[in-house]
C-alpha cells in the first residue's frame, strides 16, 4: 500500500480521527467517522468499520476485523486474526453508575487469537474468549469461553465446538474430530479442546 500524503502507512478516513499517541501498524484500514485514542495500540492489517471507537489503553493485534459500530473500551485486549461482528458491545465496568466514578475499578477482558464475536452480541467485562472460540449473534457473554468453543443465547450457553476454519466438530467415541474443511484433527478432553 502507498504512503498517503501525512506518510502514514496506514489509511485514515477523512472523517476518522487517529490521536497524536495512538499506534496504528502498517496497511490498517481506519474508515469513516472511526475515533482510535491516544495510547491505543493497532496492529498491522486490520480492517476498522465505519464509527468503531478505541479507547485508551485498548490493544488490538494483527489482522484483526472489526465491523462497524464497535467500541472497544479501557481494559479490552484483542489478539491476532480476530473478527468483531457488527455493533458487538463490550464493557469495562460490572455495576456503572453515571454519579460514581469507578475507573479504579476497570475490569480487563480478552480477546484470545482467532475468535469471532458476532452482531449485537455483548461481552461483560472480565472474561476471556479462548483461542478460535466462537459467540453467536446477539448472545451475551457472562463468564470464560473456552478455546473453539461455540456458544448463543443470553446468557450464553455451550453448543458445540468449531475447528479453526469454522467448521463443527462432530467428536468420536475417542474425542477425536476432523474438520471437514481442512482435514486438521482436534480432540476433546476434559471438556477442553485441542488441535493435534
Amino acid at each position: 500500500m502507498a504512503v498517503n500524503s501525512l506518510n502514514r502507512e496506514y489509511f485514515l478516513h477523512e472523517s476518522s480521527f487517529a490521536d497524536a499517541g495512538c499506534v496504528v501498524g502498517k496497511n490498517t484500514k481506519i474508515w469513516h467517522f472511526a475515533h482510535i485514542m491516544a495510547g491505543a495500540v493497532v496492529g498491522e492489517n486490520c480492517n476498522i468499520g465505519q464509527n468503531v471507537f478505541i479507547a485508551s489503553g485498548v490493544h488490538i493485534g494483527n489482522g484483526v476485523k472489526i465491523q462497524n459500530n464497535v467500541s472497544l473500551y479501557e481494559g479490552v485486549a484483542i489478539e491476532d486474526n480476530v473478527f468483531l461482528g457488527p455493533s458487538c458491545v463490550f464493557t469495562n465496568v460490572i455495576n456503572p453508575r453515571a454519579a460514581v466514578e469507578r475507573k479504579s475499578e476497570y475490569k480487563n477482558t480478552l480477546i484470545r487469537e482467532g475468535a469471532s464475536i458476532g452482531a449485537n452480541a455483548t461481552v461483560v467485562c472480565g472474561v476471556t474468549i479462548g483461542k478460535f472460540a466462537f459467540v453467536g449473534a446477539g448472545a451475551v457473554v457472562t463468564k470464560d469461553i473456552s478455546d473453539y468453543e461455540l456458544v448463543v443465547g443470553n446468557p450464553s450457553k455451550h453448543i458445540g465446538w468449531l475447528s479453526e476454519h469454522g467448521e463443527k466438530l462432530q467428536f468420536d467415541h475417542n474425542g477425536l474430530a476432523i474438520c471437514r474443511a481442512t482435514d486438521a484433527m482436534y480432540q476433546l478432553e476434559n471438556n477442553k479442546v485441542r488441535k493435534l
